[in-house]
């Protein structure tokens, strides 16, 4: 019989997290993330933590709480974008990053989870990424203090492609909008993004749930063989769902659509 997976609380979910732990963590800006389950890793006071993410949040959400703490010592991520905090740490020498094709974040992730060490791709051939010399950490002057080694290039049918490894990490944080007992998950929407990538490649990975309810085996995203906890969220955790940019336009713009 399938094991019920679902934890009462998020302490419960985070048991055996620890400094200088790894974490892939899902989401995209801020759509999808698991923002109770970063609120108690926080909470928790781990600190050195990896995380792998195609961001690190934003200022003052997201991963960016744990960023602005000095918890967070290295990432693995596609995308620094408007995160200031993010881009400070990075160039002063107080974070190590390693950037990397948004697509091969996401294959590294996927191939970790399904047990394929590395994979080759064409993404970044003739470029630092394949050649090496990325700044993974600066000096405080901002000058480089370490680069990316270059990756092994081969050849196939007359086109070139770069190795890339497949990523394993200690935990797995992810979001979904529905789930079973048993750790099967449905996402809603762009908030799928990096969530089942992410779930595959923890060793342990937890997911927060916005509904638990029984699943038709026809509409699972990602089966409960990648998780291994699950956390309920309460209706008001659920629907806490933070905006990263909000546009709005003049009731003069309005109107010239409507016309």
């Amino acid at each position: 019989m399938p094991r019920d997976k679902v934890v009462a609380t998020a302490g419960e979910a985070l048991a055996g997290v620890h400094d200088g732990a790894s974490f892939a963590v899902g989401g995209f800006g801020l759509s999808g993330i698991p923002n109770v389950l970063i609120r108690a890793l926080y909470d928790t006071g781990v600190r050195d933590i990896g995380v792998v993410s195609n961001n690190c949040g934003v200022d003052g959400g997201g991963l960016g709480v744990l960023l602005a703490a000095g918890r967070i010592a290295r990432v693995t991520a596609s995308y620094i974008g408007d995160n200031k905090e993010f881009a400070r740490q990075y160039l002063g020498g107080e974070l190590e990053v390693e950037l990397t094709p948004q697509g091969s974040l996401a294959e590294r992730l996927r191939a970790g989870g399904a047990g394929i060490p590395a994979f080759y791709t064409p993404a970044g051939v003739g470029t630092p990424v394949a050649e090496g010399g990325l700044p993974l950490r600066h000096h405080p002057d901002g000058s480089i203090a370490v680069a990316s080694p270059p990756k092994e290039v081969r050849e196939f049918d007359g086109r070139p492609y770069v190795l890339e490894h497949g990523i394993r990490t200690d935990f797995a944080l992810v979001r979904a909008a529905k789930g079973d007992r048993h750790g099967n998950l449905v996402f809603h929407k762009a908030a799928r993004n990096f969530n089942p990538l992410a779930a595959m490649a923890g060793r342990i990975t937890i997911a927060e749930i916005e509904e638990l309810t029984e699943l038709d085996p026809d509409e699972v995203h990602l089966p409960g063989v990648f998780v291994h906890r699950v956390l309920v969220l309460t209706p008001e955790q659920a629907a806490d769902k933070a905006i990263e940019r909000r546009t709005v336009s003049t009731p003069a713009e309005q109107g010239t659509v409507a016309r």
